[in-house]
């Protein structure tokens, strides 16, 4: 049985002096050609049956941040989910791991740009409990709070300011009160800055570094 927990899957990063090809998603690619290769990525597997793209991208009324939601239909769900790391490799997520929140099953990726992918499968699942922050979950956490706030931003910027402080409230209960941050933030620069604080004081109690490379990503087009 897969385990759709709060586990990530951190992979290897270019070099800062490298190149990025211009195929890539995130770096120029146009938006049809990240379609397919989303698509190609997880369809691939002798147990997908389709990916379809879903979302404000299939009705045609995303904004420049919005995700790409895709949905996925399986004969076999729980060897597809063993083999989603492999087979989103070729995009070449920054992070990537099941989100704890929703009543389906949902893998999510950070990609460069800064990207956010949903890979959306009709599996009822039962939404996690709040994080427990540890020296072991921080950096898994830090990986969900960026997703989070793109996608945060991408909701902001079509206007839906009421979906954005619900979804505040949720980050606070979920994952900065766990972090020792007792106070709903009532923006998304509050929450970044609430949260970079408490992740640097849970650094050094627990004796552990956070690297910086999906913030760096993010930050640029959220603070």
């Amino acid at each position: 049985m897969t385990e759709l927990g709060w586990a990530s899957v951190r992979v290897r990063h270019p070099s800062p002096t490298s190149k990025p090809s211009c195929s890539s998603p995130g770096y120029g690619s146009s938006v049809n050609d990240l379609e397919r290769r989303a698509r190609s990525a997880v369809g691939r597997h002798p147990d997908v049956r389709a990916v379809r793209l879903a979302g404000s991208r299939q009705r045609g009324t995303p904004t420049e941040l919005s995700d790409w939601d895709f949905k996925v239909e399986t004969s076999d769900f729980e060897r597809v989910a063993d083999d989603l790391p492999s087979l989103v490799a070729p995009l070449t997520p920054l992070a990537q791991q099941w989100d704890r929140l929703p009543e389906t099953a949902c893998y999510m990726l950070l990609l460069r740009g800064p990207t956010k992918v949903d890979f959306l499968f009709d599996r009822p699942q039962e939404p996690n409990p709040p994080w427990s922050a540890n020296g072991e979950t921080l950096q898994a956490i830090d990986e969900h709070f960026w997703d989070w706030v793109l996608w945060l931003t991408s909701k902001e910027s079509a206007g839906k300011d009421e979906l954005v402080q619900d979804e505040l409230a949720k980050m606070s209960t979920f994952l900065l009160v766990p972090l020792g941050v007792p106070d709903v933030p009532t923006s998304i620069p509050a929450a970044v800055r609430n949260y970079r604080g408490a992740r640097e004081q849970a650094e050094r109690r627990w004796g552990v570094a956070v690297p910086r490379d999906i913030e760096s990503e993010v930050a640029v087009v959220v603070v």
